[in-house]
């Protein structure tokens, strides 16, 4: 695929989101990828790699630290207490970019697509960034980062993610 004018930029091994806009480096995030690395297959919990696109961006009215379960806000804002209350939660916060593989056979259609495996970039309790991989396949990110990032893309921008 030829590479876009603005796009995202997911690197694994560094843990970080380029969010490159008319070719031009804008903003770099921090994000966690999947505790289980890099892979395609549903049920993996890994990382999906190559060519993506944001698909849907959920949630531009919620406030910071909203809840999310199934892509719906519960009405809840998240905080340690809550944590304490549903531990076992693969807490989804404030906003969601759901991603849409663009590579048949690789990421798209079949086992292996990365929309129904419901593959998000999204926010998560802050504490649970700390440079490592640590999600269920998902990008997570900070809070703030991610209604910034989802405040300055669209739709249908193109999403690379790599190891």
């Amino acid at each position: 695929m030829k590479i876009p004018e603005s796009y995202l930029h997911v690197s694994i091994s560094k843990q970080q989101l380029k969010f490159i806009n008319k070719d031009q480096l804008d903003k770099t995030y921090p994000v966690s990828t999947a505790k289980n690395g890099a892979g395609e297959a549903m049920g993996s919990e890994c990382t999906p790699t190559g060519w993506h696109k944001i698909r849907a961006k959920i949630g531009d009215t919620q406030p910071l630290n909203a809840v999310f379960i199934g892509r719906r806000p519960t009405g809840e804002i998240y905080t340690p207490a809550l944590n304490q209350e549903y531990p076992q939660r693969d807490w989804v916060l404030s906003r969601v970019m759901w991603l849409g593989g663009l590579e048949a056979g690789k990421n798209r259609y079949g086992s292996v697509d990365s929309t129904w495996r419901y593959i998000y970039i999204h926010g998560c309790p802050d504490e649970l960034m700390t440079g490592t991989p640590e999600s269920h396949g998902c990008i997570r990110m900070k809070n703030k980062d991610i209604i910034e990032l989802f405040n300055n893309v669209t739709i249908g921008l193109t999403v690379l993610i790599d190891s």
